[in-house]
C-alpha cells in the first residue's frame, strides 16, 4: 500500500468490544500515517461513546454516518451502506473492524454464486472476530453454506486482509488457503489498565476487605451471568467473596432478582448502565479475579486481554479458544462450562491461593500480555495492510 493512504474504517455497532476495536484501529493507522474516514453510528448517544473513546483522535479523522436512514438488520441495507460509505469517502480501501458485521449473509450468497460485494474485491478487509461455521464440533445446513462460500471466497482475490484473533486456527487455514491474505491478530492487552487497587475501589464505592470477582460486559444469556450469581450464592457464609457486575444487563424476571438478593445480602454490587472507558479501568484494577463464564463462546475476548493486562486470575469455563488459552498458560482456573456448583467450586480454589500460587499466575498473565501486546497488535495490523514490517507470529 503506498504510503499515507485513505482507508474508510467502517464500524456501525457501540455496544461492547466494538468502540475498543475502532480505538485501537484508529490509533494504529493514524500512526501509520493513514488518512481516515469513520463510517460510525453518529446518533447523539453513540456519538457520545465514540468520543469518550477515541478522545482527541476524534478530530483527526473523516466522519460519515453509516446508519444513515436508520440502523438496520437486513443484510441489504448494510451491504449497501458499506458500498455508499467507500464511494462517499473516495477511500482506497475499506478496512472493517468487525468483518463479522457482514459475514454470515456474504458467504452464504456466495455459495450459490452470487459475491454481493464483488465489487470492493481488492479494496476490502477487516477483523473477524467470530467465524463461528468453522467450529466443526456441531454442523449444521446454514454451518456448511457459510463454509462453502469463504471457500470460494477465500480461494478468489476478494480479500486485501482477513485478520483472525485465534492463533491456532491462523496456521490451520492457511495450509488449506496458501495463497489467501490471512493474518493472525493478538486481543490486545491494553498498556493504561494497571493502576492501585484501593484507589479503584474507592472510587467505585467497594469495600476494601473483600475478594472482588469481577463479571464485565454488557448482557447476553450465553455471556452466563446467571451461571456466576448461582455460584457465589451458593458460597459458603464464611466467604469473603463479593461479585462485581459491570455493564448495561438489560435484567428482568428471576435473574434480577437473583442479583437484588445478593445485593442486600452484601455479596454483590451492580453497575448496571454504561460504563465509561475511565471506569472500565477502574473495574479491573479493583477486581481480584475475572470471571468468563461464557457458554458456547466462539472465539477470544478483550475481558480476558484486560484481564491479563491488570495481572488477575482468570476464571474461565472450559470450553472454545477462552478455556484453551487458561488452561494452556496458566491464567487462571477453568470450570465446567454451565455448571454453577462446578464454577463455586473454583471460586472457593481461587480463595485458598496463597501468596506465591498469586503470584505464580500474576506472572503467567503478565508473560501473556507480552505476547497479546498492543505492540504486537500494532505490528500485526499494519503488516498485513503493507504500512509495517513482516507480521509477528
Amino acid at each position: 500500500m503506498a504510503p499515507n493512504p485513505s482507508i474508510l474504517v467502517y464500524e456501525p455497532r457501540t455496544e461492547g468490544h466494538h468502540p475498543g476495536w475502532l480505538t485501537f484501529v484508529v490509533e494504529d493507522l493514524l500512526h501509520a500515517g493513514a488518512r481516515l474516514t469513520l463510517a460510525v453510528d453518529l446518533r447523539p448517544s453513540s456519538k457520545a461513546i465514540l468520543q469518550d473513546y477515541l478522545r482527541d483522535m476524534w478530530g483527526r479523522v473523516a466522519l460519515l454516518d453509516a446508519n444513515e436512514g436508520g440502523p438496520s438488520i437486513w443484510a441489504g441495507a448494510r451491504w449497501k451502506s458499506l458500498r455508499n460509505c467507500l464511494t462517499r469517502s473516495q477511500a482506497e480501501r475499506v478496512f472493517l473492524c468487525a468483518f463479522d458485521e457482514v459475514a454470515s449473509d456474504l458467504f452464504r450468497c456466495t455459495a450459490f454464486g452470487w459475491n454481493p460485494l464483488a465489487s470492493l474485491s481488492g479494496k476490502i478487509g477487516g477483523i473477524y472476530h467470530r467465524p463461528r461455521f468453522l467450529d466443526k464440533s456441531k454442523l449444521s445446513l446454514g454451518k456448511i453454506l457459510k463454509h462453502r462460500g469463504f471457500s470460494r471466497i477465500m480461494r478468489g482475490s476478494f480479500f486485501a486482509q482477513l485478520l483472525l484473533l485465534d492463533e491456532f486456527l491462523v496456521p490451520d487455514l492457511r495450509k488449506t488457503y496458501p495463497e489467501a491474505p490471512l493474518f493472525f491478530l493478538p486481543d490486545p492487552c491494553p498498556v493504561d489498565f494497571p493502576g492501585d487497587a484501593m484507589e479503584a475501589r474507592a472510587r467505585l464505592g467497594l469495600p476494601s476487605d473483600k475478594k472482588v470477582l469481577l463479571f464485565f460486559g454488557v448482557g447476553s444469556p450465553r455471556k452466563g451471568l446467571g451461571i456466576a450469581v448461582d455460584a457465589v450464592s451458593s458460597l459458603p457464609a464464611e466467604s469473603d467473596t463479593l461479585l462485581l457486575v459491570a455493564g448495561k444487563q438489560n435484567l428482568r424476571g428471576i435473574l434480577r432478582g437473583k442479583i437484588e438478593a445478593l445485593v442486600q445480602r452484601g455479596r454483590a454490587q451492580l453497575i448496571d448502565r454504561y460504563v465509561s472507558s475511565e471506569e472500565e479501568k477502574w473495574c479491573f484494577q479493583a477486581a481480584d479475579a475475572v470471571l468468563l463464564p461464557y457458554m458456547n463462546h466462539f472465539g477470544t475476548s478483550g475481558v480476558l486481554s484486560r484481564a491479563c493486562a491488570t495481572g488477575k486470575f482468570v476464571i474461565a469455563s472450559d470450553e472454545q479458544l477462552i478455556g484453551r488459552l487458561v488452561r494452556e498458560r496458566g491464567l487462571g482456573a477453568v470450570f465446567t462450562s454451565g455448571d454453577s456448583q462446578s464454577l463455586a467450586s473454583a471460586i472457593l480454589g481461587y480463595e485458598h491461593l496463597n501468596q506465591a500460587e498469586k503470584a505464580h499466575f500474576r506472572d503467567r498473565t503478565a508473560e501473556h500480555a507480552r505476547k497479546y501486546s498492543r505492540a504486537k497488535f500494532r505490528e500485526a495490523l499494519l503488516a498485513s495492510l503493507g504500512l509495517g514490517d513482516a507480521e509477528v507470529s
